[in-house]
């Protein structure tokens, strides 16, 4: 038998362990990013608002909630929001996964002017 380092055996060794080392740290890396997306899909959906409507605070409210009423034109980039964490009220306008949803919301109908 040969004990060199550059034998078929040892390499064929090294390659098979090389190939399972691969496979294991790919298997890793697909837990660790379906771990990340779903603590991110969690904690943008589990995350309450309250803001400022008509001079008084409203909410608790979800971002569907928030969809909606953004939709409903009652938000828009200028007003005021706040959720825990923050240290205090900003405009949607600062608030990314807010204001996507304002910029995702068609703009008014133009009235014609004559």
């Amino acid at each position: 038998m040969n004990d060199s380092i550059f034998s078929t055996d040892k390499l064929v060794e090294f390659g098979m362990g090389l190939t399972v080392a691969n496979q294991i740290v790919a298997s890793m890396n697909t837990n660790i990013q379906a771990m990340n997306q779903k603590q991110s899909n969690q904690s943008s959906v589990n995350e309450i608002y309250y803001v400022v409507l008509e001079n008084s605070v409203a909410g608790p409210f979800s971002l569907t909630e928030i969809s909606r009423l953004i939709s409903e034109k009652k938000i828009v980039k200028e007003t005021y929001v706040w959720k825990a964490g923050m240290q205090d009220w900003t405009l949607v306008e600062n608030v990314p996964e807010i204001l996507k949803y304002v910029a995702l919301n068609p703009p008014p109908i133009p009235q014609d002017k004559e």
